[in-house]
């Protein structure tokens, strides 16, 4: 915008100052018709009504029909599904978990992530950012999981991670209106590494999804799973190319059951597990046994706590920016808190960490419903799902090499994001370009080399096992010293794009 008025300016150097800023009043109005032709048409169709009422209501506190409610919540569900189921997924078999106990996890996860959403899109108090905004299981807390629950051994795992969530939890609720003043602590640069170290580090998991599961099984990596794994990949692949709309929305949840079809005459779909799952169920708190507080854990949890809330900036940012209501300050930490809330409130029914989800600020811009009782009628659906543990358990019979198909595409895109974050990240910087390879190699050590740090002390592996924990607590260390410390005044603008990235 500061660069299209100095360029009227030499056009018509005889008017006047006065007449100079009457001019932009004047142009603006033709502007909208001359671009309407990009892409803003839907948007304007619904400003004539908010500008001619103005009792009318901002399209994010706006009610839809029940029908249309209800698909479009639908929607949003669709779209996060199998993000919300995969983490518990993960974690279950990493712990060690029976095919019922898995579905029992993943319908805590259903149960707790719509509460989160409820939180976040009704609110109360300075809780909840009240936008069209989706709250799910965080991707980045899997992995650190997993290291957790390999220090801890099968037993006591799952009580030591709910400990540790819980902590951090009200970490992040307590630091939600400081965070926005340490957000500049979190550039592209940093974001964006730790973005990229939890798809490559969760990528493993898919791998050995992919071979079958079990290590020690006679037919483990066998031609059937890899087969069966790949031919799931390219039938996912397909579909997201081919169809369109809602359907496409939905490619993953129709490639896992495309997958599973295809096990069916290779006999590797265990069905039990829905013949012993209940229809309605009630989550138990503390199913798994009572929290337990193992300081390295809590500190692993707390990394991840603060990029989730790094996550959940970026994203409130800019779902703000497509609703057309800007998040301000006061938005933004009402926003972190419904995550530390949502965080600390989940490992009292068997789930997990609360965060944004990314696809569904996606699909707020694709369809143009702004409205955040849509998103709200999807919490909804997902604590009704919760309820229904036959539902979760439909999801845990699908063989774990179809899993694997579908997780290189699904870890892969978390990956991929991440690299999209870097490429705002001023990396024509030398310094930032070194900030990124550090902070990933020392990420990508526990992947590369397991046994790095066996000689370490038990609490000290919990964090460095965690590729995740490590690539941030250096990213951020790293970004200190480059981009903060000793800086000229004069040097400090340039990082301040990025942050509104």
């Amino acid at each position: 915008m500061s660069e299209t008025a100095p360029a009227k300016d030499p056009v018509e150097p005889s008017p006047d100052p006065t007449t100079a800023t009457t001019e932009p009043a004047t142009t603006t109005e033709p502007a909208t018709t001359t671009n309407s032709t990009i892409a803003t048409e839907p948007t304007t169709a619904t400003e004539p009504t908010t500008a001619t009422d103005p009792t009318a209501p901002h399209p994010v506190d706006q009610t839809l029909p029940p029908l249309r409610l209800l698909s479009a919540g639908l929607q949003h569900v669709a779209a996060m599904y199998a993000g919300v189921v995969a983490p518990p997924l993960v974690v279950g078999i990493g712990v060690g978990l029976s095919t019922t106990e898995i579905a029992f996890l993943m319908s805590a996860s259903l149960f707790t992530s719509g509460i989160a959403t409820l939180l976040q899109t009704l609110g109360f108090w300075k809780v909840g950012a009240r936008l069209p905004f989706v709250n799910g299981v965080s991707f980045a807390g899997v992995a650190p999981m997993l290291a957790i629950a390999k220090a801890e051994g099968p037993e006591d795992a799952l009580p030591v991670i709910y400990g540790a969530v819980i902590v951090a939890g009200v970490f992040g609720f307590l630091l939600a209106p400081f965070f926005c003043k340490l957000i500049r602590f979190f550039p592209p640069v940093v974001t964006g590494t730790v973005i990229t170290l939890i798809g490559v580090s969760l990528l493993p998991v898919a791998f050995n999804w992919s071979q079958g599961g079990n290590r020690q099984a006679a037919d483990y990596g066998s031609l059937k799973y890899i087969g069966l794994a790949t031919a799931t990949l390219l039938i996912t692949v397909a579909l997201r190319r081919l169809l369109t709309g809602f359907l496409k929305q939905i490619s993953i949840l129709l490639g896992l059951v495309a997958g599973t079809l295809v096990s069916l005459p290779l006999g590797v779909a265990d069905f039990s597990g829905v013949t012993e799952a209940d229809i309605v169920g009630i989550p138990t708190p503390f199913h798994f046994g009572a929290p337990q507080f193992a300081a390295a854990a809590i500190i692993s949890m707390c990394i991840v706590m603060l990029v989730s809330m790094t996550e959940s900036t970026a994203d409130v940012l800019a779902l703000g920016e497509i609703v057309e209501r800007p998040a301000d300050e006061k938005t933004l930490a009402a926003a972190l808190r419904a995550d530390g809330l949502g965080t600390a409130i989940s490992p009292f029914f068997n789930g997990f960490a609360a965060s944004a989800f990314a696809q569904n600020v996606g699909l707020v811009a694709i369809t143009k419903v702004r409205s955040r009782y849509v998103v709200a009628a999807a919490g909804g659906i997902l604590v009704l799902l919760g309820l229904c543990p036959v539902l979760a358990s439909v999801v845990a019979l699908i063989p774990q090499p179809v899993l694997g198909g579908v997780g290189i595409a699904l870890f892969g895109t978390v990956a991929a994001s991440g690299i999209q974050t870097l490429a705002g990240a001023a990396l024509e910087r030398g310094d930032n370009v070194l900030v990124v390879a550090i902070s990933l190699g020392a990420g990508i050590i526990p992947i590369a080399a397991p046994d790095f740090y066996h000689a370490f002390p038990e609490g000290a592996r919990i964090v460095l096992d965690s590729g995740i924990s490590t690539g941030c607590v250096v990213a951020v260390l790293l970004n200190l010293a480059f981009n903060h410390l000793g800086r000229r005044p004069a040097e400090t603008p340039e990082a301040a794009p990025a942050l509104h990235h």
